[in-house]
């Protein structure tokens, strides 16, 4: 055995708790962590930043900031919960001072949960839709003048030509029509202060998304990570399938052309590289609480650096390969509508319940298409809300060991899958959409990246990159040349380069938020709304000053002794650490801290 490099460990008997669950197999562990990444993100929002963006320059500026920011912090969060084997609050017994980040994150995985089911909730509205033919939202579909208030319908194969009563014309997408009246009825509302009444039938959509995640999560990862052998696959069958199927369409290569059409000079904007930034953290899922859960049930000698890469690295060549699935079909649509490409191309709800749902419509057999694509949608959200809901669930079961118990875990579940439901009810009311884009822009907007930034800095600087590093080394046990060299290209990234970038991106979102006011569509946001939605991000970083203050408060001496004190690990965070340099398998159902001697 080696000898304990830190500070003298005194024995420690904690209360009894049931023993912790690992993952079955390693391949599990990947495919939820793979499934958690692959969200809609990759499908809604890569694509339309890359044409955007410059088209395939965009991909320079993407994959640096996957190597300087998405690698580095991916890895810092894999490690930090792979070594403590705990979840994203008791996991910074390694620097109690920094226990806010962790309640933090979970803050915004709440955040992130409420919203995320609906989407959940949209795409199984239009997976039941998707029976019948012709499509509702086509506009070959037996439309009534209820639903499209107008007076003559005029079917071209652009869309719809609406008349209403006082005699104006205009143009708009059969699509557009029903993902506004029929699916969100946002048109009877007049803003966040009119929600109007529950769309009943999005109500019963959100309770089965809810129903579901609650079945998948009962058994913790061993019913989940079961599931994921076929949820974190699918997309990728369905995501090929696309892409034949688009490849043998007419004008699909002027979809392919503008996807990848090269402008070198957007490599001067600021934007380009801010979006880059900001598409590696959210589509890779850092600061959320979910990676380090996760991780927290590997075995401790499992290689986190080799997980790491092929994660991370899938991610991203998940997102460009997403992006020809996409414009090849949009292609087709500009082709028969006689319009250019860029007139159709959407991001996030526009593209993936109007404008991709409309293609779908023209291709035979559309029916058989759309069931795909809504059921890829169903499983890359549901992999996604399972990391974050198992984010939660650790972070409450270290918390309160008690709950462990299988009853209890059960009830809790239930409680916490109703009361989302509940609260989510207001997001599917006829002006739900405008709540939904608030919290989904400031859930996770500056103060996520301020959590991230604060855990970069506070594992760099007060728990000690070495120390980390060593940490990686122990864990991995013979570590290979080439895990070593790829440390220290990672020690001076945490150190130096992925704080720096993150301030950037913090600053530059800053100036987005208050130089551009917050719309959806032609609604412009009030300023009580707009502050309600700043409020939200502050409540999450305020959580990082409460926290440190009550671990400051409970040291003894000066200040400064109070400080150097809160940033020492506690006696149980090494544990796992002593038990496995010792040797010694410890199956009782208590946490016992073995002295450096043991």
């Amino acid at each position: 055995s080696q000898p304990w490099p830190g500070p003298p460990l005194q024995p420690e008997i904690l209360a009894p708790t049931l023993p912790r669950e690992t993952w079955a197999s390693k391949y599990e562990f990947l495919l939820s962590c793979l499934g958690y990444c692959v969200g809609l993100g990759n499908v809604w929002r890569f694509p339309y930043l890359c044409y955007r963006n410059g088209g395939g320059v965009f991909l320079i500026p993407y994959f640096i900031m996957l190597l300087v920011t998405g690698l580095p912090l991916f890895l810092m969060e894999l490690s930090l919960g792979q070594y403590g084997a705990a979840g994203p609050i008791t996991v910074w017994k390694c620097c109690p001072l920094l226990k806010g980040v962790g309640v933090a994150m979970l803050i915004v995985s709440s955040l992130v949960s409420l919203y995320y089911n609906v989407i959940m909730a949209w795409a199984f509205y239009y997976l039941g839709s998707s029976f019948q033919s012709p499509l509702p939202w086509s506009c070959d579909a037996p439309w009534n003048a209820e639903i499209c208030k107008v007076v003559a319908v005029v079917v071209t194969w652009r869309g719809c030509v609406l008349q209403n009563a006082s005699g104006t014309t205009g143009w708009v997408s059969a699509s557009e029509v029903f993902w506004n009246e029929q699916v969100l009825g946002v048109t009877h509302s007049s803003g966040l202060e009119d929600p109007g009444p529950v769309q009943w039938p999005l109500a019963l959509c959100l309770l089965a998304a809810w129903i579901l995640v609650f079945l998948c999560m009962l058994k913790g990862i061993r019913s989940s990570g079961k599931v994921v052998y076929f949820t974190a696959t699918f997309p990728y069958l369905v995501i090929l399938i696309l892409i034949i199927r688009g490849a043998t369409l007419e004008g699909s290569l002027n979809g392919v052309r503008f996807y990848l059409s090269s402008d070198w000079s957007r490599l001067q904007s600021a934007q380009v590289w801010s979006d880059a930034a900001s598409q590696i953290f959210y589509s890779l899922g850092i600061g959320f609480g979910g990676l380090i859960s996760m991780a927290s049930y590997n075995k401790f000698d499992n290689n986190v650096i080799r997980d790491t890469l092929v994660i991370a690295i899938g991610n991203c060549c998940t997102s460009f390969f997403a992006g020809f699935a996409i414009f090849s079909v949009l292609g087709h649509m500009a082709w028969r509508k006689q319009v250019p490409v860029g007139s159709v191309a959407a991001s996030g709800p526009g593209l993936a319940f109007v404008a991709y749902p409309e293609a779908l419509s023209l291709l035979p057999g559309s029916p058989f298409w759309s069931i795909l694509f809504f059921l890829m949608l169903l499983t890359l959200g549901v992999d996604t809300l399972f990391g974050n809901i198992e984010g939660i669930t650790t972070a409450i079961l270290d918390e309160f060991p008690a709950l462990r118990d299988w009853r209890r875990k059960t009830a809790f579940l239930a409680v916490l899958c109703i009361s989302f439901y509940l609260l989510g009810l207001l997001l599917v009311t006829q002006g739900g959409i405008f709540w939904f884009t608030l919290i989904d822009t400031y859930s996770t907007g500056f103060g996520l990246i301020i959590v991230t930034l604060i855990m970069c800095l506070g594992i760099a600087f007060c728990y000690g990159i070495n120390q980390f590093c060593q940490d990686i080394v122990d864990m991995i046990c013979r570590c290979p040349p080439w895990c070593s060299h790829m440390l220290g290209y990672f020690k001076v990234c945490w150190a130096f380069f992925t704080p720096c970038l993150l301030l950037f991106t913090l600053i530059y979102t800053f100036l987005d938020m208050y130089g551009v006011p917050l719309r959806y569509g032609t609604y412009e946001y009030p300023a009580w709304g707009t502050s309600l939605g700043v409020c939200i991000g502050v409540l999450t970083c305020l959580q990082i000053p409460l926290w440190a203050a009550v671990a400051l408060c409970r040291e003894s001496g000066t200040l400064s002794d109070r400080f150097q004190k809160a940033t020492q690990p506690l006696h149980s965070w090494r544990t796992a650490t002593a038990r496995d340099v010792a040797g010694d398998v410890i199956d009782v159902p208590f946490t016992i801290t073995l002295t450096s001697s043991d």
